[in-house]
């Protein structure tokens, strides 16, 4: 797989990802800072590192769940490995502008 397709596809997730709402939070995960990485190697293979807001989110299984099949459902991506991360702790300033405003923290 060339640059160029890995690159189409990171976008592609990305785009589900901004689909993704916390139940709790009117803002998807990816503007929430909630993506830590994602990597597309080169046989489709692609690994998430992401995190919740608190570790003990009571929507951790409904979001991490929601993530898998949007991202799967991506073409190019052939498996998915969502791996949960408290390292760095999450905190509001990993959130995006547009999060922040939404949420009142501007």
């Amino acid at each position: 797989m060339d640059e160029t397709t890995k690159l189409r596809i990171e976008e592609d997730i990305v785009k589900m990802l901004r689909t993704v709402f916390d139940p709790e939070i009117p803002v998807d995960v990816y503007s929430l800072g909630l993506i830590y990485a994602i990597d597309v190697q080169d046989n489709g293979a692609v690994r998430i590192d992401m995190t919740l807001t608190a570790p003990s989110c009571p929507a951790s299984e409904f979001l991490m769940e929601d993530i898998r099949m949007k991202v799967e459902s991506v073409e190019g991506v052939k498996s998915l490995d969502i791996q949960l991360v408290f390292e760095p702790e999450w905190d509001k300033d990993m959130m995006s502008e547009e999060a922040k405003l939404e949420l009142g923290f501007l």
